[in-house]
């Protein structure tokens, strides 16, 4: 039996609660500590595509998701001077499957993950790792609050910049692949009228957007821009990032003087490099990674957390199935790895086409948006649905 195995799980956002739902079904006994004082609602609008809706049907959250999908109605692309270049169904545009995939906010999925399992996992807020030692029997941790437990095993869900990743493996540079963009998402005031819609304004390396999921009186604002280099030195300052942002975008048309005068008050401003995360190995010893810890696919792809279910999904049947941890670990990156690296090279397979970086790629991309008005839909893009998920191994 599985129900003597302890693992502490870092992270709660989508892939931790998710992992330690099928884990807590499987027997083992979880704890998962998040560094924020609680959950994180709020959040930019993710979606939920091909394999990763038969995780949450599988999870039996499918229906309160459908209650939550966000249903924007139109995506209107803007060129330099504001005049409309073309306005689609965001199915048409995103590559989505109507009436299947789902969008809802973040923090909508996260709340609903954590109350599937917050009665049955314990839960330490406000805490984090400090140290990690594996050279006994389980990994000794010591948290930041000073208190000190063993887990049989250790789970890195903690994001892209992971902590758990970086005490393991080193440094992220390492598996970090930049994708030549960085990007600003902050909240500010609906006083454009906008309802259930996306508008994208763009110039030749620089795109501004802003998304109202609603009726409601806040928009989700976007500002992203080429750079052939990651601004490290701005990664963790929020003056020198809004500052960056602000230069950037001097001088630019249509509502985007507004939207970095709202940058500069947000309290809620994110910034970030669109990029990768590459490794060679999941694992070592008892300590795994998952979700973007593990294999951040960028929001390039729209699939960040799709791959973050499926991925927590793949590991607890792993664990589910094998009595040895290093047994279960090989079996989760070999079901896992083909469908990880067809999500990630959906970049380069047109992924990025959103945000062209010259003006010949602008006017090429402008022109395919017209066509897509006259045109039917692509069919949704495989990497989406490309595996099969096994049936939940029974316990060992």
């Amino acid at each position: 039996m599985t129900s003597n195995r302890k693992v502490l799980i870092s992270g709660a956002g989508i892939s931790g609660p998710a992992l330690a739902y099928w884990l807590h079904r499987s027997g083992f006994t979880v704890t998962v500590v998040e560094k924020s004082g609680a959950l994180r609602d709020g959040g930019y609008p993710i979606d939920i595509r091909g394999t990763a809706t038969e995780v949450v049907r599988r999870m039996g959250i499918l229906p309160q998701l459908r209650d939550a999908h966000i249903d924007s109605r139109r995506c209107t692309f803007l060129d330099a001077d504001g005049s409309e270049v073309a306005s689609l169904h965001p199915s048409a545009v995103v590559g989505s499957v109507e009436g299947q995939d789902i969008e809802v906010r973040r923090g909508d999925l996260a709340a609903l993950l954590h109350a599937l399992v917050r009665d049955d996992v314990e839960f330490l807020f406000g805490d984090s790792i400090h140290t990690l030692d594996q050279s006994g029997q389980g990994v000794d941790i010591t948290f930041h609050s000073g208190r000190q437990r063993t887990f049989d095993l250790v789970v890195g869900a903690d994001g892209m910049h992971s902590p758990t990743r970086e005490s393991l493996f080193g440094p992220e540079e390492q598996f970090h692949r930049y994708l030549g963009y960085c990007f600003a998402l902050f909240t500010m005031p609906n006083t454009f009228g906008l309802s259930r819609e996306l508008m994208l304004w763009n110039s030749p390396g620089k795109a501004a957007a802003l998304y109202a999921v609603g009726k409601n009186d806040e928009l989700h604002a976007f500002l992203n821009f080429h750079r052939p280099e990651p601004p490290f030195d701005d990664i963790r300052n929020p003056d020198a990032q809004r500052d960056l942002v602000a230069k950037t975008f001097a001088g630019a048309g249509w509502e985007v003087p507004g939207m970095v005068d709202a940058m500069r008050d947000a309290d809620d401003l994110f910034f970030d490099t669109a990029g990768q995360i590459r490794m060679p190995h999941w694992s070592g010893g008892r300590v795994v990674l998952v979700g973007d810890a593990a294999y951040a696919p960028s929001f390039l792809t729209g699939q960040g957390s799709s791959l973050a279910l499926v991925g927590a999904y793949m590991l607890a049947n792993a664990l589910a199935g094998h009595r040895d941890h290093a047994a279960a670990f090989a079996a989760h990156e070999r079901g896992l790895r083909e469908f990880v690296a067809m999500n990630q090279a959906l970049v380069d397979n047109g992924g990025a086409t959103l945000f062209p970086t010259t003006a010949s790629a602008l006017q090429q991309r402008n022109t395919k948006l017209r066509d897509l008005v006259t045109l039917p839909s692509a069919t949704t893009r495989p990497a989406h649905s490309a595996l099969t998920l096994p049936a939940f191994a029974p316990v060992p």
